[in-house]
């Protein structure tokens, strides 16, 4: 299998793909102020196997487009759609986020969490923009530092993986510099992280590897994976995750 292939089958399992909760999700929807909104359109760009799709197809009256490249995310979302009787309000769409296939201006939300790091903050959040109904908003959930204080350690392995990561400061002036106005913002708290993410992830890594005959390409991948775990135990006092809510005027 390919190191994506292999990517895909240890994650697809996982509710989730990245840190969030349940409770962080509907804050966010809160705080875009679209919640009681009739017929909302949405967008969950990177939506993995669809914790927030299915939870905002739940909380809203809306139609729900699903994005995510790795089709198989999507299988499962479709399956777990069917189960809570939401078929009708998700539609599945395999597509690269930095290359979508849809109308200009035809959401009222866009909405991604944990995933517009593949593309970059700014370049995510300008390139969504145009896709945007004029008034429509912009929830994204992106690594942020927590001060500007940093130990060498985790700032240059940040800066090996995602060198955008930023202060929450600094990305809300990225969004009002592209023509965003900022709606609020929260800081995800730990057990976003541990519960929701990386304890489920732990558990899955030994059938993943017998699965695998614990090929040189499989061990990676998890050793990989335990490197950020443990640099995340050592150094959570400086990184989360953080909300981002954000409207175009």
């Amino acid at each position: 299998m390919t190191d994506l292939e292999l990517l895909v089958d240890l994650h697809l399992d996982g509710e989730r793909q990245g840190p969030g909760s349940v409770e962080t999700t509907l804050k966010a929807l809160e705080l875009t102020g679209l919640k009681n909104r009739e017929g909302l359109q949405i967008a969950d760009i990177g939506c993995g196997t669809g914790a927030s799709a299915l939870l905002l197809a739940e909380h809203t009256d809306s139609r729900i487009t699903a994005i995510d490249l790795f089709p198989e995310f999507l299988d499962r979302l479709t399956i777990d759609a069917a189960q809570h009787r939401l078929v009708e309000k998700i539609i599945a769409r395999p597509m690269s986020m930095d290359n979508l296939s849809l109308a200009p201006g035809s959401f009222d939300l866009i909405w991604s969490e944990g995933a517009i790091y593949n593309m970059g903050f700014e370049k995510g959040a300008g390139y969504w923009k145009k896709f945007l109904k004029p008034g429509g908003v912009l929830a994204v959930s992106e690594i942020s530092w927590l001060t500007d204080n940093l130990p060498d350690e985790i700032e240059q392995y940040w800066q090996s993986f995602y060198p955008e990561i930023d202060s929450v400061g600094n990305k809300v002036a990225q969004l009002e510099k592209l023509g965003y106005e900022s709606l609020g913002n929260f800081i995800l708290p730990e057990s976003c992280w541990e519960d929701e993410y990386y304890k489920p992830l732990e558990d899955r890594y030994d059938d993943f590897l017998e699965k695998h005959n614990h090929s040189e390409e499989a061990v990676q991948l998890v050793t990989a994976d335990r490197e950020e775990i443990a640099m995340y135990r050592t150094y959570k006092d400086y990184y989360s995750y953080a909300f981002f809510i954000a409207r175009i005027p």
